[in-house]
């Protein structure tokens, strides 16, 4: 596995549960992660993704004011931030696969079900850094290749429909991070 120096990366945790996000800080802190930013709904994480300009952004689902997805929403908008391409792992009780579409189809990096734990957390994290996926960008979609394994001969059902698709590369943070050894 990729040994990474969490040490070099900014978090944003956003949760309305404030032992929730207790349990995030004290995991992020125990990988060895010392900015860790917090913010308890929607409207104040976003206002806290402008202001430190973290590396990766963990987010609850359901809160007030507005919720992950909106938020991931608006995050993901090309030019409306500094880094629409953040990594986003979301958070929530709400396995079923209708929700971990809709959490793809916003533009969501990787899903992560309660209750978490560390090493569940810690793929999630090693993910982001170290296998960025690139961006697409469409009419109706801009964030993280939805699709896992890319087949470009596939010719199935699920394939692509539509009009053409930018395609932009992610460098890795993995740079940034790299643990010596």
């Amino acid at each position: 596995m990729v040994r990474i120096d969490f040490n070099r990366l900014r978090f944003l945790v956003i949760d309305d549960n404030a032992h929730m996000r207790r349990i995030l800080r004290t995991l992020l802190h125990g990988f060895g992660a010392r900015e860790v930013y917090e913010a308890e709904d929607g409207a104040s994480g976003l206002e806290s993704f402008t202001h430190y300009i973290p590396d990766i952004v963990i987010t609850d689902w359901a809160m007030p004011i507005f919720d992950g997805l909106e938020l991931t929403q608006m995050i993901r908008q090309p030019g409306a931030n500094s880094n629409p391409y953040v990594g986003i792992i979301m958070l929530t009780g709400h396995s079923e696969k209708k929700h971990v579409v809709s959490a793809r189809d916003a533009g969501v990096t990787e899903f992560l079900a309660k209750p978490i734990s560390a090493k569940g957390l810690y793929q999630r994290i090693v993910n982001v850094v170290a296998n960025p996926r690139p961006f697409i960008k469409t009419k109706s979609y801009f964030g993280p290749d939805r699709r896992r394994n890319a087949n470009q001969n596939y010719v199935g059902p699920e394939r692509r429909k539509g009009g053409k698709a930018d395609v932009i590369r992610q460098s890795s943070l993995l740079d940034k991070v790299r643990a010596p050894g």
